[in-house]
């Protein structure tokens, strides 16, 4: 299963998910998001599959919004808002929900719900070249969603600092961070991550790796999926505020808003 945005393919029991709209940095909007849930899902349901792996084509991994979509936005109701920040909710709790280990496999910037994509899986491996961020602040915007997925890796001074600053920093920053897993090089990460994959699927069994990640997911934060939907009115509320418009607006326009 391929689409415009997503490419599929399953090989030796992985399955690589590979987000394809390298023209737009890999930006997301609602089809993107639509068919990477649907692929994720797929590879969930296969019984030939029991690790995937999140990648993508290009020089970013993603660039989080589109602008296109960040246009769109400033016209939305509120119902619509919160039907499109549900829609981002699905994704991030499909990649939780899904029994089979996520590798988030990141070659290039990760920003925003880019970087959300990335903190939302189980394993993650960057370039030390790439870079992270949640630039949402800068544009009168919150990181409702991925605030909630971060308290769950880091601290909560490490989390303030970040979303408050709305600062990019490089893989090996994210690494001490504990936001990420491991730092290889640009010209062994995709062998490391087929390493890692096969040792999964010839050394661990899959029931246990399930179980296991339930356990981590469903147990240990149960109250996850509760915070995430009251994030996701909370995103709809704020895409209402004047702030949001004016700083989307300077954004399209190329200008530097003054707050």
């Amino acid at each position: 299963m391929s689409t415009t945005y997503i490419q599929y393919e399953v090989e030796e029991r992985i399955a690589t998910i590979r987000l394809n709209r390298a023209e737009k940095r890999n930006a997301l909007n609602p089809e993107m998001i639509r068919d990477l849930t649907a692929a994720l899902w797929r590879a969930s349901d296969d019984s030939a599959v029991k690790v995937i792996v999140l990648q993508a084509e290009g020089s970013a991994f993603s660039a989080g919004a589109d602008l296109a979509y960040l246009q769109q936005l400033q016209q939305n109701s509120y119902s619509e808002n919160l039907d499109d920040s549900l829609l981002l909710k699905n994704l991030y709790t499909s990649i939780l929900r899904i029994p089979k280990v996520v590798i988030a496999q990141v070659e290039g910037h990760a920003i925003a719900g880019g970087c959300g994509l990335a903190t939302a899986c189980d394993i993650i491996f960057a370039v030390p070249e790439a870079l992270f961020g949640y630039t949402e602040v800068k544009l009168g915007f919150v990181p409702a969603l991925v605030s909630c997925l971060l308290m769950r890796k880091t601290s909560e001074t490490i989390v303030k600092r970040i979303l408050f600053t709305g600062e990019l920093f490089n893989a090996e920053t994210a690494l001490q961070y504990n936001l990420i897993t491991f730092v290889t090089n640009k010209e062994e990460i995709r062998q490391k991550v087929r390493n890692f994959a096969l040792d999964l699927c010839e050394s661990s069994s899959g029931n246990a790796l399930a179980v296991t990640k339930k356990l981590i997911n469903e147990t240990t934060f149960a109250s996850l999926e509760t915070s995430l939907t009251a994030a996701a009115a909370l995103n709809a509320e704020v895409r209402q505020s004047d702030d949001f418009k004016k700083g989307i607006g300077d954004f399209l326009e190329k200008k530097k808003t003054s707050w």
